[in-house]
């Protein structure tokens, strides 16, 4: 069978599925499957499959219509121009959060902290972009902190970026220029509508801190003024409906200049705060 004859069997599986973009989907498994990147994809269709590469290819499309989101069972994802390794025990980096990303560099930092860094995907992006800054990652998952190491490895930022086990603050001593999450808020009642590639295969503890999904920014307005520096800036990222009631957390914390700032679909997506 030829590469192309397997995509052109796969898709319509896909799309019997439920997958929503079945033709994209089957384009990326295919490439990982062939061992060669996406836009090389159009030059190998004509060849043949070997066995090992239809198997590969097989499994992939198997996985997928279980659910199990494309940058799982590739191992990875672009994010920021890069590439992170993904795992089950972390978070899929997703483009809305980019929109933290482009804010935080706006403004220079030396220093920079971020919670629940997951995959680290925020931290490295920052600090790939700031050669001169250095920064710290947190979770509390181990396995997550190991793919973030892992992925500062890859990255060649391992010598800016340390990581280590923390509750949010609770390991974290030290002042930061920019303090920067995208913690887990999404409300307990709102998890069984999540779609399948979420709910059933990311992480609960990275997805939702249960209640009305607002604890963590809880802990982060009470804590980060005690780990910013006296300029130092806030980002977190937020649902949709949420910038109101972190917006009045941090200002309730003596948090300044807090505004709502959309993603690239003009959904609120970060909520941003100065300690002056």
């Amino acid at each position: 069978m030829t590469a192309n004859e397997a995509l052109r069997a796969a898709i319509p599986r896909l799309r019997a599925g439920g997958i929503e973009d079945a033709a994209l989907d089957a384009r990326l498994l295919l490439a990982h499957a062939l061992g060669i990147t996406q836009d090389r994809l159009t030059l190998h269709l004509p060849e043949r499959m070997t066995t090992p590469q239809g198997m590969a290819y097989e499994a992939a499309i198997t996985a997928r219509l279980a659910r199990q989101p494309v940058a799982q069972i590739i191992g990875q994802r672009q994010f920021w121009g890069l590439t992170f390794r993904v795992t089950q025990d972390t978070l899929d980096p997703r483009p809305d959060t980019e929109a933290l990303v482009a804010e935080a560099l706006k403004g220079p930092f030396q220093t920079l902290l971020d919670l629940g860094t997951g995959t680290g995907c925020i931290l490295l992006s920052c600090l790939h972009a700031s050669p001169q800054a250095q920064g710290l990652g947190v979770d509390l998952s181990p396995a997550a902190l190991a793919v973030a190491e892992g992925n500062a490895q890859s990255l060649g930022l391992a010598s800016r970026a340390q990581f280590q086990p923390s509750d949010w603050f609770s390991t974290v001593t030290g002042r930061y220029d920019l303090i920067v999450s995208n913690p887990p808020y999404i409300a307990a009642d709102e998890m069984p509508t999540l779609a399948p590639e979420v709910r059933d295969w990311e992480p609960h503890l990275a997805l939702t801190p249960g209640g009305d999904g607002l604890a963590p920014y809880r802990i982060i307005a009470r804590e980060a003024p005690r780990h910013l520096t006296g300029q130092g800036r806030l980002l977190v990222e937020i649902g949709p409906t949420q910038g109101q009631a972190v917006s009045a957390l941090f200002a309730a914390a003596g948090l300044h200049n807090i505004r709502i700032l959309p993603d690239m679909d003009g959904r609120d997506r970060v909520v941003a705060a100065t300690m002056a």
